[in-house]
């Protein structure tokens, strides 16, 4: 068994509104060292399958078919062996 932790975030060049509200945000709370934020999405799933491989193609395509917009999201991930 598998836990695959994925981080999906938007690629450089894509705007981010979402980050820039945060970033005015923490601004006016008084942290003026953030220099920018970008916003993202974090999923953690547990793959019952036995083999790295298979674990890492089914999250490849989990990624590229459904958590992540191609066109203006990237993405990348971990995979801790679990009991």
């Amino acid at each position: 068994m598998y836990l695959a932790k994925v981080h999906v975030t938007l690629k450089p060049t894509v705007s981010d509104p979402q980050g820039q509200t945060v970033l005015g945000g923490l601004k006016m709370l008084g942290f003026d060292s953030v220099m920018s934020v970008r916003m993202g999405k974090y999923l953690e799933m547990k793959l019952d399958t036995d083999s790295r491989g298979d674990a890492q193609h089914q999250v490849t395509q989990m990624c590229s078919r459904l958590l992540a917009n191609m066109v203006i999201e990237e993405y990348s991930f971990e995979l801790e062996e679990t009991a």
